[in-house]
């Protein structure tokens, strides 16, 4: 198992699975969102979505990644800020996460990549979605055996990350354990 965080552009990640930051529809929108349907293939990855859709805030479903690296893509919706008050938040976003990497487990992914879910657009902090997003992650790995990189395309967002990078490490140290 592995936690990384880099700065690098998800749609470029040579992984078994990355994660959109979708909305409940399920649609093409802008940021991370538009730039992986625009690689993908929009016209495909809009098809199989709308098999799926609509999910609620905090669920996750898999589709092929088309003309991605990836082999899928999770879609994972987190919450609109504005729209619900702290501890919800912090409960969709846990679940967007959580939900995410059950995805990539039921269907034998042995590595995935997120961005930093609803930073962008959807108005949440970039410090508190990183936190949040680092202890829903290391609280998976405690159980499962994944490679997990955190993807963050800003300067700004990338540079709160390594302060939680000793965490992480510490979390993994603490939590490793020796097969042989």
């Amino acid at each position: 198992m592995s936690f990384t965080i880099v700065r690098q552009d998800i749609t470029k990640m040579k992984v078994d699975a990355i994660v959109n930051a979708a909305n409940t529809k399920l649609q093409m929108g802008g940021g991370v969102c538009g730039a992986i349907f625009k690689i993908a293939g929009a016209t495909q990855l809009q098809a199989a979505c709308d098999k799926l859709a609509p999910i609620k805030t905090g669920e996750a479903v898999i589709t092929p990644g088309f003309n991605l690296p990836a082999k899928f893509i999770i879609h994972a919706v987190g919450p609109v800020y504005r729209q619900w008050n702290k501890e919800q938040n912090e409960q969709h976003l846990r679940a967007a996460y959580s939900n995410a990497l059950k995805r990539a487990v039921e269907n034998k992914c042995e590595s995935v990549a997120f961005p930093l879910i609803s930073s962008g657009i959807y108005g949440y902090p970039k410090d508190e979605a990183l936190r949040v997003a680092t202890s829903a992650i290391q609280d998976f790995l405690t159980d499962h055996d994944l490679d997990v990189t955190l993807v963050v395309f800003d300067k700004s967002a990338f540079t709160l990350s390594s302060e939680l990078i000793g965490a992480v490490e510490s979390c993994i140290d603490e939590h490793y354990i020796d097969t042989q």
